[in-house]
């Protein structure tokens, strides 16, 4: 799991909210053939990675659009 690192409820619920909300920007923008559940693991992973360095929910969902982008 993504989020087993994650020990404090706070951190837990930030990235749940940064994931479903970066996955309705990225979702629309897949192509249909894509393994969809793939990429929603991928997308959870990079928001597990930088939810603790993340300066508040605007910047983790900044850099995880960025991340997500950059290595397809």
């Amino acid at each position: 799991m993504p989020f087993s690192s994650l020990t404090d409820p706070v951190d837990i619920a930030r990235a749940q909210a940064a994931l479903d909300a970066a996955w309705d920007k990225i979702r629309p923008g897949l192509d249909t053939g894509q393994d969809l559940e793939r990429e929603r693991q991928r997308l959870a992973y990079i928001v597990a990675n930088l939810v603790m360095i993340a300066i508040d929910d605007e910047d983790l969902m900044r850099r995880t659009l960025e991340k997500f982008r950059a290595h397809p």
